[in-house]
């Protein structure tokens, strides 16, 4: 519960009618229970100050946790890290029951950290997500920091990995240390790019110092942020890597049963004359990734609107396969 001071200092300035003052005390209050490992209640706080987020806008994300400029590759003046905006519910991915489970725990434990805490124990921090491309790792991050209502911000290694002599290292330092000072989830997508296995002959060696750098700022972090890495290419990583997470999650291309349940949550709204129960409709989709899913729909969907069609058939379906099969060839 927020401290008696800051209790007065919000009904005091709520009676006066002083909208600044108010909006300062309730800030404060959130940013106490936040403080205090309270999320949800400091998420349903904000819901009521803010209002719906989509509304608002998404620049209250760094004013509400003060966040400042990110930091920049000196050589180039790139900023090493971006923003990214966080609109996807946990209703919106469709998981296997082991990767949904494995997510839930790392929710739940985020959310009684204080829980953990008293027993000397900490939430996991840090993450890897590995599996097939399309498959719903960087969407998985994205509903970790909405739920836990922590800006997401992607390390944009375009800008992190330089070709000169320790400044990889120089780079990977300044990211760490902005993420050490302010709680975000920090996404390392393509981890591998930055920690391939140090016995590849094919990699020059700034990269390699970067595996070494990689592995001595893991075991060195103690922040509030949430890290999480993600591949395509496990076999890509170097072997010590590994043990520096607190967990894996494997993320996999959706089952039959899966593919159901995208189809009935991506065609909501949309008039259809099939059902998306259909095992034959189900069926044509099998072996592809969510992403995979979700544009082969898109585009029979557009089919659909461009011909006047009133309603989606398995047709529209069947065009728009034959367009995702030919472009994988």
């Amino acid at each position: 519960m927020a401290s008696g001071k800051l209790l007065r200092q919000l009904i005091n300035s709520g009676v006066r009618g002083d909208s600044e003052a108010f909006r300062a005390a309730s800030e404060a209050v959130i940013k106490e229970e936040r403080q205090k490992k309270h999320h949800l209640l400091a998420n349903d706080l904000e819901r009521l100050l803010y209002g719906n987020y989509a509304e608002a806008g998404q620049n209250h994300t760094f004013g509400r946790h003060g966040l400042t400029e990110f930091p920049d590759n000196k050589d180039n003046g790139l900023p090493l890290l971006e923003e990214r905006p966080v609109v996807r519910e946990e209703k919106d991915i469709i998981l296997s029951d082991d990767t949904r489970s494995a997510l839930n725990e790392i929710l739940l434990e985020h959310n009684k950290s204080d829980v953990l805490k008293s027993y000397g124990m900490k939430p996991s921090q840090k993450l890897l997500f590995c599996g097939p491309p399309g498959c719903g790792k960087t969407m998985a991050a994205e509903i970790v920091a909405n739920t836990l209502s922590l800006p997401l911000v992607l390390v944009r290694l375009d800008s992190l990995i330089s070709s000169f002599l320790g400044e990889t290292a120089a780079n990977l330092r300044k990211v760490f240390d902005f993420i050490t000072r302010h709680p975000v989830v920090a996404l390392f997508d393509e981890f591998d790019a930055l920690t391939k296995d140090r016995g590849d002959s094919a990699d020059h060696g700034e990269l390699k110092r970067s595996v070494n750098s990689v592995l001595q700022m893991l075991d060195g972090y103690h922040g509030e942020s949430i890290l999480i890495a993600t591949t395509n290419y496990e076999t890509l990583l170097d072997h010590a890597v590994w043990r520096r997470f607190d967990e894996v999650v494997r993320f996999e291309t959706p089952n039959l049963e899966q593919i159901k349940r995208l189809l009935e949550v991506k065609l909501a709204g949309v008039r259809r004359n099939f059902n998306t129960e259909s095992r034959d409709v189900a069926g044509l989709f099998k072996g592809l990734s969510h992403a995979d899913i979700e544009r082969v729909l898109r585009r029979a969907v557009k089919e659909m609107i461009l011909t006047g069609r009133e309603f989606l058939e398995v047709a529209h379906i069947k065009d728009a396969l034959s367009r995702e099969y030919r472009h994988k060839q």
